[in-house]
C-alpha cells in the first residue's frame, strides 16, 4: 500500500498548546511511521499512523503486553479518512513504567493526560482487551474527552457462568502466585526464542494462526526481543494481568461505566477468543441494545491482526452510520492548514 507523507501533527491544530509532544529521536517507527515522545509523568511513545489533517481523530490503545504494533495491519485502512494515532501503554512497548502504575487505574490515567494535554478535543478511542477496558473507564470517568468508542473483543465484566479457556485461566493464576507471574515470565524467555514466543502467542491470540503473514510475524518477533530487553517489562505485565482479571471477576466500577456511558459505541468480538469468551460480548447487547455488537465467527482475540479488512470495514460502516455523532464530535478542534 502506497503511502504519502502526512501533514506534521504540529501543522495539523489537533494538537494543544504547549503539549508536551516531541518527535522521538530515534527517528522512525515501524515502516516509516512517524513517532513522538510525550512526557505525561515520563516518557510514553507515540506513533501517527497519518491521514488527513482535519481528520476526526482515532486514538488506538493496545491490550495487555501489547504496543502500537498491534495496529500496523489496520490503521492504514482507517487514514484515507481518519488521522489515525496509537500510544504504548506504561510498562508496554517503548513506553517504561518508570514510577508510573501500569494497572488498569495507572494507565486510564495516563489516557486521560494524553487526551487532555496533548489533543485539542476528543477523540474516538480503538480499544482491544485491556485496551477496550481502559478505554470504557476513560469514557465513563471523562466523558467529554470521548466521542466515540470502537470496542475490540474488550476486557469486560463476565457475566454468570462465562469463562476463559482452561489453558488461560492456568496462565492467569500463575501470575496471582507472588514472585512466581515475574519468574516463570523470564523462564519462559530464557527457554524460548523471540520467534517461538511469538508463535506460542499466536495460538492463544488467534482462531486461525494461519492469517497472520509473515511480515507481521516479523514484526511481532521485533517487538517481543524489545521486549526481553525493557527492565521491568514482566513486572508491569503482571501487575496489569491482575488488575485486568479482578475487574473481570469481580463487580467494580467497570460494571457501572458498561451501564450508563452515553458515548456512541461499536463492540466487535471474535467467536474464537480464548481469552474473553464471546459470552462477554452476546451479555453486553443484551444490556446495551444502543451499542452496534458485531460477532465476528472464527475470529480470536485480536480481530485487527487476524482480520483487518473485516475489522476496518465493520469500524467505517459504523462510524458512517450509528457512530456518525462521533466523527465531527472528534475533528471539532482541527484546523486544516
Amino acid at each position: 500500500m502506497t503511502r504519502t507523507t502526512p501533514v506534521p501533527l504540529a501543522d495539523t491544530g489537533l494538537l494543544a498548546a504547549h503539549a508536551p509532544l516531541r518527535p522521538d529521536a530515534a527517528g522512525p517507527a515501524e515502516d516509516g511511521y512517524q513517532a513522538y515522545r510525550a512526557q505525561l509523568g515520563g516518557p510514553v511513545y507515540v506513533v501517527d499512523f497519518g491521514g488527513p489533517a482535519a481528520g476526526p481523530v482515532l486514538v488506538c490503545v493496545h491490550g495487555l503486553g501489547g504496543s502500537y504494533h498491534n495496529w500496523l495491519r489496520l490503521a492504514p485502512l482507517l487514514t484515507p479518512t481518519y488521522r489515525v494515532l496509537a500510544l504504548d501503554l506504561a510498562g508496554h512497548g517503548r513506553t517504561p513504567a518508570v514510577g508510573r502504575r501500569a494497572d488498569v487505574a495507572g494507565n486510564q490515567r495516563l489516557l486521560d493526560r494524553f487526551l487532555t494535554e496533548v489533543l485539542t478535543g476528543p477523540a474516538v478511542l480503538v480499544g482491544n482487551s485491556m485496551g477496550g477496558m481502559i478505554s470504557l473507564h476513560q469514557a465513563g470517568l471523562s466523558p467529554d474527552t470521548v466521542a466515540g468508542l470502537v470496542l475490540i473483543d474488550p476486557a469486560l465484566p463476565l457475566p454468570r457462568g462465562a469463562c476463559p479457556a482452561p489453558t488461560t485461566l492456568a496462565l492467569f493464576a500463575t501470575l496471582f502466585v507472588p514472585w512466581l507471574g515475574t519468574s516463570a515470565l523470564a523462564r519462559r524467555r530464557a527457554r524460548l526464542t523471540p520467534l517461538a514466543l511469538v508463535e506460542e502467542s499466536l495460538v492463544r491470540l488467534c482462531g486461525d494462526p494461519t492469517r497472520i503473514p509473515a511480515d507481521t510475524r516479523a514484526m511481532m518477533e521485533r517487538a517481543q526481543q524489545e521486549r526481553g530487553l525493557t527492565a521491568g517489562a514482566d513486572a508491569a505485565f503482571v501487575t496489569a494481568a491482575r488488575s485486568v482479571v479482578t475487574a473481570m471477576a469481580r463487580r467494580t466500577p467497570l460494571t457501572g461505566y458498561l451501564r450508563t456511558t452515553t458515548t456512541p459505541t461499536l463492540l466487535l468480538h471474535g467467536t474464537a477468543d480464548r481469552l474473553v469468551p464471546v459470552a462477554v460480548a452476546r451479555a453486553a447487547a443484551v444490556r446495551r441494545p444502543d451499542w452496534r455488537v458485531e460477532i465476528l465467527d472464527g475470529i480470536g482475540h485480536v480481530p485487527m491482526l487476524e482480520d483487518p479488512d473485516r475489522t476496518a470495514a465493520a469500524i467505517l460502516d459504523w462510524l458512517e452510520h450509528e457512530g456518525r455523532p462521533a466523527a465531527p464530535a472528534a475533528q471539532s478542534q482541527a484546523v486544516e492548514r
